[in-house]
């Protein structure tokens, strides 16, 4: 099976920030580059193009050692919600007064229940 990376585009780019290059995101969570390969087929990350010889995963989805607690349910929802990759990270990157901030800050400050309970909201 082959990965499959979206091509992003410059207003999502922009929404993002910092993005680290996938071998990156494998040396921070002590991952081969194959295991980390498999956190995007597996849908627990997002990578996209961004013009590199690789895919660059958001850098706020890695946390310390581990990927970020509550996001890759958060991805599944978003995907069982018909969203494809560069969607979702418009999605968790846009600011939601609702919230505040956007969907991604109020996951890192650990109400990633609030935001999957939205995110299944958006496949009704």
């Amino acid at each position: 099976m082959t990965l499959s990376v979206a091509q992003i585009d410059r207003e999502t780019d922009q929404l993002v920030g910092e993005w680290l290059p996938l071998s990156e995101v494998g040396v921070r969570l002590g991952l081969s580059s194959g295991r980390a390969k498999q956190l995007l087929k597996d849908k627990k990350l997002i990578g996209v193009r961004r013009g590199g010889p690789e895919p660059e995963v958001p850098a706020v989805f890695v946390a310390g050692d581990d990927v970020l607690k509550g996001l890759p349910g958060t991805l599944t929802v978003l995907a069982d919600a018909g969203y494809d990759d560069v969607e979702s990270l418009r999605w968790l990157f846009t600011p939601d007064d609702s919230l505040p901030g956007a969907p991604v800050e109020a996951i890192v400050a650990g109400r990633h229940t609030e935001v999957k309970r939205r995110a299944q909201a958006l496949a009704f």
